[in-house]
């Protein structure tokens, strides 16, 4: 199958970064969320954000026209029946298993029968995400990396019910947007969010023994290993909340006692330090805003 048109499901720093990739490889895209206002602030940011358009223009990479010509491929909508004209939409909504069997059973009532149905999950199987829809062969895992327009890997994820024609037509797709795909199973946490999760917990649990400070922690990761921030700084950004919620779904899963959430990291969610991108939502900051 030839991917003409794509969509992207969640407005968040995921699917603007998503859709900005699609746009700029030539790919007309729709984004998809509850409120126009919403879209409103994901278009702002796809121009002029942190990894906005705009900054490739001041860099020379672009110009201005061939902004104004990547911003023009890219529309917005509330509704779900602008998904029909798309050849592939990609599902990137938040980690909540039940959430995304809910967007992906709405998608399938508004897209063609030969659309391929991607969801950006960093760890959920595709199985569980995919169990509600009546043709499961379109499921596929798509998983980015943030931020989308930097990163080069997309980890396909291959479920047990993804047809052949859907896993090579992700696999070309990744290509002609720039990235470097790799076909990995459909388990819990794939290959890169077991990797990192005990990465993540493993530097907490070095803090908490009092083996280093968090900042000591993050210099000795980047000076050591060549790694552009440490754990504490990425978790700043992934979300507190987020690696918490990742944790205690792969201990679940995996029964593997590496994912059990240390306690500093528990009492971080449940007191709101959930890091630093969601201060504006109320939250009291990230790691570094405590002793």
């Amino acid at each position: 199958m030839e991917i003409r048109t794509a969509a992207v499901v969640g407005s968040g720093v995921m699917g603007q970064g998503i859709a900005q990739v699609f746009a700029r490889s030539g790919y007309p895209v729709t984004i998809i969320d509850v409120r126009e206002d919403i879209l409103a602030n994901a278009i702002k940011n796809i121009r002029e954000g942190r990894y906005g358009l705009i900054n490739l223009v001041k860099k020379g990479t672009i110009t201005e026209a061939e902004m104004n010509v990547i911003m023009g491929r890219i529309k917005t909508s509330t509704e779900y029946q602008s998904l029909s004209n798309a050849d592939i939409v990609v599902e990137a909504v938040p980690e909540d298993l039940n959430l995304k069997r809910k967007v992906f059973v709405e998608i399938e009532k508004h897209v063609r029968e030969d659309t391929i149905m991607a969801s950006n999950t960093s760890g959920i199987t595709i199985a569980e995400i995919a169990q509600d829809l009546k043709a499961k062969g379109r499921a596929v895992g798509m998983h980015w990396f943030n931020p989308a327009g930097i990163m080069k890997l997309i980890e396909v994820v291959r479920a047990m019910m993804t047809s052949e024609d859907t896993l090579n037509t992700v696999v070309d797709l990744s290509k002609k947007l720039g990235k470097t795909p790799v076909v990995v199973a459909d388990v819990p946490g794939f290959f890169t969010t077991r990797f990192i999760a005990g990465w993540l917990l493993s530097a907490i649990r070095s803090y908490e023994e009092g083996v280093a400070s968090k900042s000591d922690i993050d210099t000795m990761t980047k000076l050591a290993f060549g790694f552009p921030m440490g754990p504490f700084e990425l978790m700043n950004i992934i979300g507190i909340d987020t690696v918490y919620h990742i944790a205690e779904y792969l201990r679940e899963e995996t029964g593997d006692p590496q994912f059990v959430p240390p306690i500093s990291l528990k009492q971080m969610v449940i007191n709101g330090y959930l890091g630093d991108p969601k201060v504006k939502y109320g939250s009291r900051g990230g790691w570094f805003d405590i002793q």
